[in-house]
């Protein structure tokens, strides 16, 4: 663990603090899509409109992933994480008010930035306050949050579907990340060490500086086709499973057993890799990727389609937080939020990109079954980038 204060760390408390942090980004971000059959009626938002609105928050995690994660390792995380999380939940508020596309889209997108500047510190703090052995259950620990927010707003908007305004969802939203910032300021202590080196500082020349460069490529390779195939899934999982001659309701269910079993997931791969290591376990998660697409395309009953979509989301939501714990192992202290927001920056251009492929590969006429198989060589890479991340990749030692 790194000499980061004079006194020991609270690590269950930092842990508790961050799974919240993740938590309510995961219900502002689950919030939008349960939102939306309320607000485009009401705002008049074309189709169109709508996507480029869901997809601002993408483009603001992605520049705020990567400027939250350099001031960070210069101003410290405990302020900069207490500003972004400030930040989205204003523009959460502000998203309740948006009266217009341009509104919505500028709020979405300034919450955006305010997600971004958290992750990486979150990701950084997990390393920073943890044994080696324990690095990989922290970090999956504290980004279940993620989940775990989406599915409460999922349940807030359930129980009060015929009654709750589509504004009240953000205003909660908003409310909490703004009574948890004087907490950050209050109880999170400061992790990055007050002894780290001032050299080697600027992200996007540290990242690929000393033999770095191949290690940086493949992570945000791993990170980007990680990425490309949970938000696919995400975004298309239960229209996909409708297309194939199932209810709308069995969709969600899917969606459901996709979620639920992406917590099993990240708790157990955490718990594997800090006993055996990163390699085994990153490198079999990608190739059981590869077979629950298989599986999704030729399953025919609900029960085999359900089994899958589990599996699916125990592999690739699971193991995406197995992936943020390996990622900073790789950079010094300096630039190790940067190297991790710039990580997370580059895997959301392919959250982008998943929705939009699947929905060209079905306006040129793929079937379901074609659109989950066509996964299955992405999944394959990532299993290979993953490979070769752990042979030829050094981690640094603190």
């Amino acid at each position: 663990m790194a000499d980061t204060a004079a006194k020991p760390i609270n690590a269950s408390l930092v842990v508790a603090i961050c799974f919240c942090i993740a938590a309510l980004e995961g219900y502002d971000i689950q919030a939008f899509g349960i939102a939306a059959p309320q607000f485009a009626p009401q705002l008049h938002l074309s189709p169109g409109q709508m996507g480029w609105a869901g997809s601002a928050t993408m483009l603001g995690l992605m520049l705020g992933a990567l400027g939250g994660g350099w001031f960070a390792d210069r101003a410290g995380r405990r302020p900069v994480l207490a500003v972004a999380v400030a930040a989205f939940g204003l523009f959460s508020v502000g998203t309740a008010f948006s009266n217009s596309f341009e509104t919505l889209t500028l709020s979405r997108l300034l919450t955006g930035v305010g997600f971004g500047g958290a992750m990486p510190n979150l990701i950084a703090i997990a390393t920073e306050i943890s044994p080696l052995n324990r690095r990989a259950a922290t970090t999956t620990s504290m980004f279940c949050g993620l989940p775990a927010g989406g599915s409460v707003v999922a349940l807030i908007a359930h129980q009060g579907q015929h009654m709750m305004d589509w504004r009240v969802i953000f205003l909660i939203g908003g409310a909490l990340p703004l009574l948890l910032t004087p907490v950050i300021l209050m109880l999170m202590p400061e992790t990055r060490p007050t002894h780290a080196p001032d050299a080697d500082r600027r992200v996007l020349a540290g990242v690929f500086a000393k033999g770095r460069a191949i290690p940086t490529l493949l992570i945000w390779v791993v990170f980007g086709l990680d990425l490309l195939v949970t938000y696919l899934l995400l975004n298309w999982l239960p229209t996909l499973v409708v297309a194939k001659g199932f209810s709308p309701a069995e969709g969600a269910t899917a969606s459901l057993w996709f979620n639920g079993f992406s917590i099993v997931g990240a708790l157990f791969l955490g718990w594997l890799a800090d006993r055996v290591g990163f390699r085994w376990p990153a490198t079999l998660m990608f190739l059981g990727l590869a077979g629950a697409m298989y599986g999704l395309a030729h399953a025919t009953g609900l029960s085999a389609i359900l089994a899958w979509a589990g599996a699916a989301g125990f592999v690739v939501v699971g193991g995406l937080y197995v992936l943020y714990a390996l990622a900073p192992i790789y950079y010094p202290i300096p630039i190790r939020a940067g190297g991790a927001g710039a990580a997370i920056a580059v895997g959301r251009l392919g959250s982008i990109a998943g929705p939009i492929l699947a929905g060209n590969l079905r306006t040129i006429g793929y079937s379901p079954d074609q659109v989950f198989a066509a996964m299955i060589p992405a999944a394959l890479v990532a299993a290979a980038a993953v490979w070769g991340l752990m042979t030829v990749g050094k981690p640094v030692e603190d």
